[in-house]
């Protein structure tokens, strides 16, 4: 009755969508047969209705298990957490903690849940996710769309009782209509303090407005300081990180910077970076639709502001370099710019969950490759071979 259930859950979804994101071979971690037979399907139905379809998968354990341990010289450790690998999952796929297992069957170090907001929040109107595979890359307005607080954190809680060990992050965000945007943060810290591994405070989302103003130098220490109280009157000390956005300036990148180091306002880390509102060298015809880019075109971008906040902070505090990782040597390329893990999203969408096996194996073989016997050895190495 049980697996009755779950297959008609499934179906809800859609049977196209099934077919299309979940059907034979989908969740197997054949790369090649994704990328063949499944993706070129997926351009042709709507980009939310399959991601819906790929919750659901995850969620009721349609997906095999990456049957491979991770190399030992992937470990790492960031703001007192263990991982056995540095590739994580970004914020944005798993909303509302609905497939965390799922998804940590397929080989990732961490998943990373959001954005999550006070209230439930149904998000900006559709259609709003859009596919442009001739750039191998993803424009979403979204908008903070998940189930809410309180809904995200019983999930949460459910999945820690079985595995407490494996760790998950919640990325926090303001409702749209909120008076307060910074009580919205503070509220999340308290409602997820017993249950996230850390917190991740979403202000460089494009898709809320007025929502990146909070990095400016005028509101980020208010935030920051307001947030940090909050944490520290909790019965744990969960780390707090800040996500930034990838279309900052040098004056910003320095501001930020000092900012976050400072006693009062320091957090555990950064994450570098969000989606982008830049639209250079893309050729789909959907380049212009309102949103955030993610993908492959971000790749050099969010590795240069990694490299940039790695010089500024020099090295205070661990960096997670986000933005069209697509193979092992782009991983290994934003360690090198000073990130100490990466996360992925897009490149699950266009190449399935093989690609965390291969970007892990890639990753590992260049680090031996290049005389590093762990991810930490390598973190930041390419300013010292400049520098020297």
């Amino acid at each position: 009755m049980l697996a009755l259930r779950k297959v008609k859950s499934i179906v809800g979804v859609g049977a196209g969508g099934v077919l299309a994101f979940g059907g034979i071979g989908l969740w197997t971690g054949n790369e090649k047969f994704f990328k063949q037979f499944v993706s070129p399907v997926l351009d042709r139905i709507d980009p939310e209705f399959s991601h819906r379809a790929a919750v659901s998968m995850a969620r009721f354990g349609f997906i095999r298990a990456a049957c491979d341990g991770d190399s030992p010289n992937l470990q790492i450790k960031i703001a007192n957490m263990q991982l056995s690998n540095p590739v994580g999952l970004a914020a944005g796929f798993d909303k509302s903690a609905e497939c965390v297992r799922g998804m940590a069957k397929i080989g990732l170090g961490w998943v990373e849940i959001g954005s999550v907001t006070p209230r439930p929040q149904e998000g900006n109107p559709k259609p709003r996710i859009f596919r442009l595979p001739e750039d191998n890359a993803v424009i979403n307005r979204y908008g903070f769309n998940n189930d809410g607080k309180e809904i995200v954190r019983k999930r949460l809680q459910e999945f820690k009782q079985r595995d407490p060990n494996y760790t998950v992050g919640v990325n926090l965000g303001a409702n749209k209509d909120s008076p307060d945007r910074i009580k919205d943060y503070c509220e999340g810290v308290e409602a997820f303090s017993d249950t996230a591994d850390y917190f991740v405070i979403n202000i460089s989302s494009p898709n809320t407005p007025n929502l990146r103003d909070l990095q400016k130098s005028e509101s980020l220490p208010e935030l920051l300081q307001r947030v940090i109280n909050t944490r520290n009157a909790q019965e744990r000390n969960v780390p707090i990180f800040l996500k930034v956005a990838p279309d900052l300036k040098d004056e910003d990148i320095r501001s930020i910077s000092k900012t976050v180091l400072k006693k009062e306002s320091r957090v555990d880390g950064l994450i570098v970076s969000n989606t982008t509102i830049s639209r250079n060298g893309l050729a789909s015809n959907l380049k212009d639709q309102i949103g955030g880019l993610s993908g492959k075109p971000l790749e050099k971008t969010s590795t240069e502001l990694v490299g940039k906040f790695y010089k500024e902070i020099q090295g205070q505090i661990p960096i997670i370099g986000v933005g069209g990782v697509w193979s092992g040597e782009d991983a290994y390329n934003k360690i090198c710019a000073g990130a100490s893990a990466v996360q992925m999203y897009t490149a699950l969408v266009y190449n399935g969950p093989g690609v965390v096996t291969r970007i892990k194996k890639e990753l590992s073989d260049l680090l031996k490759e290049n005389g590093f016997q762990s991810v930490q050895q390598a973190v930041g190495s390419s300013h010292r071979r400049t520098d020297a």
